[in-house]
């Protein structure tokens, strides 16, 4: 069964370890039977492409996934990594909070 994470397609996240450390990106998607995440303009890999008749062949630059306990996400007031609780408004809607901050993440 695939994990349920706290981290969502949208999200802006910092990116904690390896080669592109420190680097922040939205995540385009997320890959729960794999764990991973693709980050907009992180983790960039070259790859073979043969031509079509919309797209010209040769090499292109795509985002590779990265594993999803290498990102945190992004604490919307300083812009530094969090952690992420959830908590229940008074309307009755489930959010995610932000540890850092107590800010609500989900509008």
């Amino acid at each position: 069964m695939a994990a349920k994470f706290k981290i969502k397609k949208g999200d802006t996240v910092v990116v904690l370890t390896g080669r592109e450390k420190g680097k922040s990106g939205e995540v385009i998607r997320v890959l729960p039977k794999e764990k991973r995440v693709l980050v907009r303009d992180v983790n960039m890999v070259k790859r073979h492409a043969k031509p079509t008749p919309t797209h010209p062949g040769g090499l292109m630059d795509k985002e590779a996934p990265l594993h999803i306990s290498n990102v945190a996400l992004m604490d919307p007031k300083d812009q530094k990594p969090t952690r992420v609780g959830y908590q229940v408004l008074e309307d009755g809607r489930k959010v995610r909070v932000a540890r850092r901050s107590g800010e609500v993440i989900d509008r």
